[in-house]
């Protein structure tokens, strides 16, 4: 008789995508300064209150800025080619069957978010106000089919994720303009734990 596999929904490794060329912030938006630390920094510190496994998804230019962070990195050799291509490269590297996908440009989500999405064992998304966001945490099947997909495909066009309704007021600030840098360090100036 086949025993039953007991699947620990906890073992997720977290892809952290930071490859974009950050043409129109103008500066890396993975090192930018945030009172003092960079956001990536920020961001890895979120994921490991929650215990996941972090792979940094980068491009070469960026490897001694990040580098020094002590976390798994990976180059990805064309990011032009779009963001679901830097995620096959952190899939490849992934340790477990799930995965999270959270780009270094949307900081908005909470801790209490990352543990509502490690809860699922389905692919999903946090959702501010019924408009869907960042992390998305992503199914083995789904693996598998971002795998199967060409590197400049949409990721939305590959998976449909569920919506969870979280309370994450900033959950859809965008990291792309300085005007929304400087949004940021206002919010957590004032407090407002990203």
């Amino acid at each position: 008789m086949k025993k039953a596999t007991v699947v620990d929904l906890s073992q997720i490794d977290a892809i952290l995508l930071a490859a974009g060329a950050s043409k129109r912030l103008g500066e890396p938006k993975a090192l930018v300064d945030i009172h003092g630390e960079s956001l990536i920094k920020l961001i890895i510190r979120k994921l490991k209150q929650n215990d996941l496994r972090i792979i940094i998804v980068t491009r070469k230019e960026l490897v001694d800025g990040i580098n020094k962070l002590g976390e798994k990195i990976v180059i990805n050799p064309e990011p032009e080619n779009g963001r679901t291509g830097s995620i096959q490269c952190g899939i490849k590297e992934a340790k477990s069957g799930r995965c999270m996908i959270v780009p270094v440009d949307r900081p908005g989500f909470s801790t209490t978010t990352i543990q509502k999405l490690i809860k699922t064992d389905e692919t999903s998304c946090p959702s501010y106000n019924d408009k869907g966001g960042h992390p998305v945490i992503i199914s083995e099947k789904d693996c598998v089919k971002i795998m199967s997909s060409h590197p400049s495909t949409p990721l939305r066009e590959i998976i449909n994720p569920r919506k969870i309704e979280v309370e994450d007021k900033f959950l859809h600030l965008n990291i792309d303009f300085p005007e929304n840098l400087e949004k940021l360090r206002e919010i957590t100036q004032e407090g407002y734990n990203i």
